[in-house]
């Protein structure tokens, strides 16, 4: 009979690493070293992907092919989406090692940035099942959203710098520009009608400026929630704006939070629509609809 040492030796752990080199911080340099040492000192077997465009179908095939038993993804919101809609469903977990301008994901897990950190969690192996979302049919992890943030988000996209302090300039811009819409919502039997100048639909909690959108926010209990932002004057950005970030957004008389696990938004006129960081185009309606832990995931 084989020890379990005996075993590990003959059958390692097979980890295929997915690393998207334009993601914020870069070091891809570091992070391949990085993954060379550990193999050696934990006895692991891997596989690298560098990420080059279009890498939906070799990562595909790879996954076919070498049968990892964890997927590790270095990358932002949009690297970890585009992992959660291969893995969905497959028993076959996701790590994810944060390497974003944001990372919004990341730190809803509270998984550090620190590589070496992130790593550590990888190697424990510890999982969860979390929830997805289908937003017309296409995976959501995090957060996506119509009307103001995404128009931000859009032109966050287009500008060569990162982080917090350009997110805040195109969300001061957009303050001027405020669009309204009316949306027609039906879930649960139900139809309501409602003026907003954004809608989320989250399955997370918040931004990953560490602002919270969505308090109500529970990645495993089958449902997602739709955060209505109602017109307000523009005296009240700072209001709305503290209370995300006391989490505390629930309180405000211009927010409306809907709990359910599927829903068809219909707007008054087309509006842009971003999910996890990455602009859809514009949309007048959005089908959505709960994937009750469908995904395995790696936590601390």
């Amino acid at each position: 009979m084989m020890s379990g040492q005996e075993k590990s030796v003959l059958n390692p752990l097979r980890i295929l690493f997915v690393i998207n080199p334009k993601s914020g911080h870069g070091g891809e340099k570091n992070l391949k070293n990085l993954i060379t040492e550990r193999s050696k000192s934990e006895k692991f077997d891997h596989q690298i992907i560098v990420m080059s465009g279009d890498d939906k179908k070799r990562i595909s095939n790879t996954i076919n092919e070498y049968k990892p038993d964890i997927v590790a993804a270095a990358g932002g919101d949009g690297t970890i989406n585009l992992m959660a809609g291969i893995l969905a469903n497959t028993g076959i977990p996701l790590a994810i090692i944060p390497q974003g301008s944001a990372n919004g994901m990341a730190k809803e897990l509270h998984i550090p940035g620190k590589i070496e950190s992130a790593f550590e969690i990888l190697i424990k192996r510890k999982t969860q099942e979390i929830d997805l979302i289908k937003i017309n049919e296409r995976i959501c992890i995090h957060l996506a959203d119509v009307g103001l943030n995404a128009r931000v988000v859009k032109r966050f996209e287009n500008d060569a710098k990162r982080g917090i302090l350009t997110y805040a300039k195109y969300l001061f811009r957009e303050m001027f520009l405020l669009k309204k819409y009316v949306f027609n919502i039906f879930y649960d039997g139900k139809t309501i009608r409602r003026k907003g100048v954004s809608m989320t639909f989250a399955n997370a909690s918040q931004y990953g400026t560490g602002a919270v959108i969505n308090p109500k926010g529970i990645l495993d209990d089958g449902k997602f929630e739709l955060v209505i932002i109602k017109p307000f004057p523009r005296i009240k950005l700072l209001s709305i704006t503290w209370k995300m970030f006391m989490n505390k957004l629930h309180t405000s008389d211009y927010v409306e939070i809907i709990s359910c696990d599927k829903a068809v938004v219909m707007s008054s006129r087309k509006t842009t629509l971003q999910v996890d960081g990455e602009i859809l185009g514009k949309v007048k309606e959005i089908s959505i609809e709960s994937m009750h832990k469908a995904l395995l995931i790696i936590v601390p």
